[in-house]
């Protein structure tokens, strides 16, 4: 299955005949190989999506709901081999990889019938009835740090709206993807209305952003890729939605009291290091009071050292290697210029951890004595990597928060909920925590400046994937 894509409901071989090798980033070894997908296959897979569309957007919603959540079943029976599969792919630790990479996809597709029925898909308005229609044919390219997950956020609403998909996953963890067009084939959603072709960015992806027949780009990636898809969309005047990288801010406000501050902390390096800082909403800069700018910088890094580096499977590691080579490097160059730049290592740096030489690790890091504006403080590093910036008072705490060319996540802890609360309104960021809310799985996900537009997930997800048309009677 992995060793074809899937096209107008059958797994069709590849047109360019040579193959992109999946590596395991624990081992450094290679253990599978996908397709290399290019222009040809992209135009046939887009052609049978534009061809699907006007049978698969004539049914109603609740039809394709139900459909998602049958997928969403399907999915839960075939969950143990997905968490095997994108263990050996990413490299995230096994308990985390069950519930997050395996599990929050499955709830996604479960959720479409609940999300469906908050749409009104016709209403009337005076003299005109407003339609809620498909936008038509999207083309979805996702990433590789939550590849189920974000191939889910895409695909189950794109579906449920009536859309036809043609997805290209990351090349760097893509197997996953292939046991989701499996299970959709199984579950007799019709030829046409999803296709599956691996590939790379440069190649399959830009097709595919470019291509005339495609109505709305979907993309979940780097900024730098964001505006080249952007680019490419705009010549045909496309539709885009971009989910991109980030910078977050995790605020301590200047009223926790000792305990707090410290819980506070902890759970600030758990919040920048989860799936090994490669999270694009990471908290990944901490600001505290200037005065206890010390202290935060002595419970992170014993907070950090407990972090334990290894083997994806075993049960003591929390941090598994970052998922290749070349990411490895960039996040050491990043340890090395903050390095040079006067940065103070308190824990980790860019040595590679002990008894590791194999695989892509690094070393857990928190980094102090940095200007807000260096780059170690400005960049995404995507990486095990917290830097720690002190504030004088609540507004330069914003001023700082702000302060990025990103705005996708942030963070706020305090001891009056009100004030908290008060703050996070000030912060230019798509989703923030306030005082350790819960996750929400129907609630937006987006970011504000080069952090992208649009929104993911519940509602506002699926109305990513519709348009509008006014019928004046």
């Amino acid at each position: 299955m992995p060793h074809r894509i899937y096209v107008d409901g059958e797994w069709v071989q590849a047109s360019g005949g040579t193959a992109i090798p999946v590596v395991n980033p624990a081992t450094e070894e290679v253990f599978d190989e996908v397709p290399r997908g290019g222009v040809k296959d992209v135009a046939r897979a887009v052609e049978a999506a534009a061809a699907a569309l006007p049978a698969w957007s004539a049914r109603p919603m609740e039809e394709r709901a139900a459909l998602c959540a049958s997928v969403a079943a399907a999915l839960q029976e075939r969950a143990g081999e997905l968490t095997e599969m994108i263990v050996d792919e990413l490299g995230m630790p096994l308990k985390l990889t069950k519930a997050i990479q395996v599990g929050a996809p499955i709830r996604t597709f479960a959720s479409m019938p609940q999300v469906a029925g908050e749409i009104a898909v016709e209403e009337r308005l005076g003299g005109s009835v407003v339609h809620r229609d498909p936008i038509g044919v999207v083309g979805a390219i996702t990433p590789w740090n939550y590849p189920l997950h974000q191939i889910a956020a895409k695909v189950a609403p794109a579906l449920t709206a009536g859309c036809t998909v043609v997805l290209k996953p990351s090349e760097v963890t893509p197997l996953n993807a292939f046991v989701l067009a499996d299970v959709l084939h199984e579950a007799g959603l019709p030829a046409g209305v999803f296709n599956l072709v691996s590939g790379t960015g440069p190649e399959a992806g830009e097709a595919l952003a470019g291509h005339p027949q495609i109505d709305m780009v979907s993309f979940t990636g780097s900024t730098r890729a964001g505006r080249r898809v952007a680019e490419l969309a705009a010549a045909g005047v496309k539709r885009t939605a971009l989910e991109l990288g980030g910078k977050s801010a995790n605020v301590l406000l200047d009223d926790l009291d000792d305990a707090a501050f410290e819980d506070a902390v902890r759970k600030g390096v758990a919040a920048c290091y989860l799936n090994s800082g490669q999270t694009c909403s990471a908290l990944t800069r901490l600001l505290v009071p200037r005065d206890r700018l010390a202290e935060a910088g002595r419970i992170a890094a014993d907070e950090a050292a407990t972090s334990t580096v290894g083997d994806p499977r075993d049960p003591a590691t929390r941090l598994g290697p970052l998922v290749s080579g070349l990411q490895r490097e960039r996040v050491r160059d990043h340890l090395r210029s903050a390095v040079e730049d006067g940065a103070t290592v308190l824990t980790g740096g860019p040595d590679a951890p002990d008894g590791l030489e194999r695989g892509f690790y690094v070393r857990p890091t928190v980094l102090t004595g940095v200007a807000p504006e260096s780059r170690v403080a400005q960049e995404e590093i995507f990486g095990p990597v917290l830097v720690i910036l002190p504030y004088d008072g609540e507004d330069q705490a914003v001023e700082i928060a702000n302060g990025t060319a990103y705005g996708l996540a942030a963070g706020v802890r305090g001891a009056d909920p009100e004030r908290a609360y008060r703050v996070a309104r000030r912060l230019r960021a798509g989703q923030i925590r306030v005082n350790d809310g819960a996750h929400n799985g129907l609630a937006p996900f987006g970011g504000y400046k080069q952090s992208g537009y649009g929104r993911e997930y519940g509602r506002f997800g699926l109305e990513e994937f519709l348009t509008t048309t006014s019928i004046q009677l």
